[in-house]
């Protein structure tokens, strides 16, 4: 179980975290208390039709609101989460989402931002899976798990590991990067250039190109919603195409949790995201078919829950990252 006072300690805990939660939609900040309490909330709208520059004026602008906070001056550390691809080691992003921002050194400008503004702290980038991941395990529904592997399966799908109670994000932050896995080794190419990813079988995107392509069609025709949640609606309502849908995501998914647990003996699995948000429309085959895939006795009780944080997650799980790889 995470130590008291925060997932790094007491000592790691002292003073607020200054927390970045970088999206394709939004661009948010927190200072986050030792107890996980989020104060001095922040948000803006991620900039489109601008340049590099541009974005990063929205980060400066949820850093000075910030910086007005009275807690500001007792922040001990900053944790930066974003969608990615990250490379931690170099601290630059290229969100698929955010076109302008190719290596983007975020993690240098932010810091130079909080010096600018009177607090210089030691910063860390990670990946919004990692992120969702060391929330999870601080506060959500990995805690008191010392092995973990989390998820989050939406648009793509992304995720993190814990392993002896520590966030493991590798070397350039993109450990557990389970959405990369093939688990078809003669399915769909995938964006990454690979072919059978969990990514391109069972993300949002995919589930809804799948659908589309056995002829699905949403209710009310070419009105409705053709998204994943369209399909998930639809299969609520026992539509069999919907419901083929999500049982090969689901097939996809506890292949690649099972081949994850089977490696680095992790007891459960939490998936986040919002295909998630479907409930039992994706975790019941998940489960189903889970029992094909985690046949060794070492991994035969493994668990997959649903994410418990939610649109937090990406803010708390920020400021525990920090506290979890900084030094204290």
């Amino acid at each position: 179980m995470p130590a008291p006072g925060g997932p790094g300690g007491p000592g790691a805990a002292a003073g607020p975290t200054v927390a970045i939660d970088i999206g394709g939609t939004k661009i948010a900040g927190a200072l986050v208390l030792p107890d996980g309490t989020m104060a001095a909330t922040t948000r803006r709208p991620t900039p489109r039709d601008t340049d590099a520059d541009g974005v990063f004026a929205a980060v400066a602008e949820v850093v000075a609101e910030l910086a007005r906070s009275p807690l500001w001056p007792a922040a001990a550390r900053c944790g930066i989460g974003s969608a990615g691809p990250v490379d931690a080691s170099r601290g630059t992003v290229s969100p698929v989402n955010i076109g302008a921002w190719r290596d983007f050194p975020v993690q240098a400008r932010v810091a130079a931002e909080l010096a600018r503004h009177g607090t210089p702290l030691p910063t860390v980038l990670v990946g919004d899976g990692v992120a969702m991941t060391a929330a999870e395990h601080w506060l959500g529904a990995a805690r008191g798990h010392a092995n973990a592997l989390c998820m989050v399966v939406s648009t793509g799908v992304g995720g993190g590991l814990i392993l002896n109670n520590r966030l493991h994000p590798g070397p350039t932050g993109n450990a557990g990067h389970i959405g990369h896995i093939s688990v078809a080794f003669d399915g769909p190419r995938c964006v990454c250039g690979s072919r059978g990813c969990v990514e391109s079988i069972a993300s949002g995107t995919a589930i809804a190109r799948w659908a589309a392509e056995q002829g699905w069609t949403p209710a009310g025709g070419a009105a409705g919603d053709a998204s994943a949640a369209g399909v998930a609606a639809a299969a609520e309502a026992g539509d069999p195409l919907a419901l083929a849908a999500f049982d090969r995501a689901g097939r996809a998914l506890a292949a690649a949790i099972a081949a994850g647990a089977t490696l680095v003996e992790t007891g459960i699995a939490v998936v986040g995201g919002g295909v998630a948000a479907s409930g039992d429309t994706l975790f019941g085959p998940i489960r189903a078919h889970l029992a094909d895939y985690a046949t060794l006795s070492y991994v035969g009780g493994l668990e997959v829950v649903p994410a418990a944080l939610g649109t937090h997650a990406g803010l708390i799980g920020a400021a525990a990252a920090a506290t979890m790889l900084l030094p204290a």
